[in-house]
């Protein structure tokens, strides 16, 4: 293999996928597993299952029950995944994702969110997206000599809050700062080759926000033509497309790189509407 795309190999490491189950989650699995990865796929149903389409594929990997809001579960999926994989070197934070009941609509006014579901979106996002999945596995990453590259999830919405999602653009904005946060802090207390960044997706058609993009007849909502208005390449993400950014921070091409937020984006971020 040429020297330089050696730095992209990710044989012999194991890479940890919470929320690898979903849409974006299990492209990102897989992506990782096609370069040399064995993967663990936790999620809160259908892990096994996926865990059984890559090994079809020739991927190393299994399945683990994971609820990543709470803490005890975390440990649970944790230690059963170190029994069988010798370590964990990428742990990537995928677990997230908004709800109909936190967004404002015609019906449902920003006055009358419930708390409740505020609160859930949030937590999943931030807390369970990030921040205790990173407390667990990172821990023991934290004791690799090798370091290892904690990866999570954010979102455009971290740059320029989206209308009628507040919930959820509130907690991406705080992943951003976390990752920072946590680059940081492990770099200086702990590993100085335990790398934290992000990637943050532009808008991707899944099955979470498919109710504002489309409308019953599959046609583009009102909301759905603004998106692809302001974004320069004229399409929604395909999420295969997150994959090389992935790989790049998962290896060794990007040993000096953390603390950073990677838009994946179509040029959104970069398009000012003029």
């Amino acid at each position: 293999m040429n020297e330089n795309l050696s730095l992209f190999d990710l044989t012999g490491k194991t890479a940890v996928i919470t929320g690898g189950a979903g849409v974006l989650g299990f492209q990102m699995a897989r992506g990782l597993g096609k370069a040399g990865a064995a993967i663990v796929i936790c999620d809160i149903k259908n892990a096994e299952e996926k865990a059984e389409e890559m090994k079809n594929e020739g991927i190393t990997a299994r399945g683990y029950f994971i609820n990543v809001l709470k803490k005890d579960e975390i440990k649970k999926c944790c230690n059963a995944a170190r029994k069988d994989f010798p370590t964990i070197d990428i742990l990537v934070n995928a677990a997230g994702g908004n709800m109909k009941e936190a967004t404002t609509s015609k019906e449902l006014s920003f006055f009358d969110l419930p708390l409740t579901a505020l609160e859930k979106v949030i937590s999943l996002n931030l807390f369970g997206g990030a921040i205790l999945p990173s407390q667990v596995f990172g821990k023991f990453m934290a004791e690799n000599k090798t370091g290892g590259s904690i990866i999570n999830i954010s979102s455009m919405n971290a740059f320029r809050p989206l209308t009628r999602i507040p919930g959820y653009s509130a907690a991406k904005a705080a992943v951003n700062n976390f990752t920072q946060w946590l680059a940081v802090h492990l770099a200086q207390e702990y590993n100085r080759n335990l790398r934290v960044n992000a990637i943050a997706p532009g808008f991707f058609s899944t099955e979470q926000n498919r109710f504002l993009l489309f409308d019953d007849k599959g046609e583009l909502t009102e909301r759905g033509k603004v998106i692809i208005a302001h974004t320069p390449m004229g399409k929604f993400g395909e999420p295969k497309e997150l994959i090389g950014a992935l790989i790049y921070l998962s290896s060794d091409a990007s040993k000096f790189v953390t603390g950073t937020v990677m838009s994946i984006d179509g040029g959104f971020s970069a398009f000012s509407g003029v």
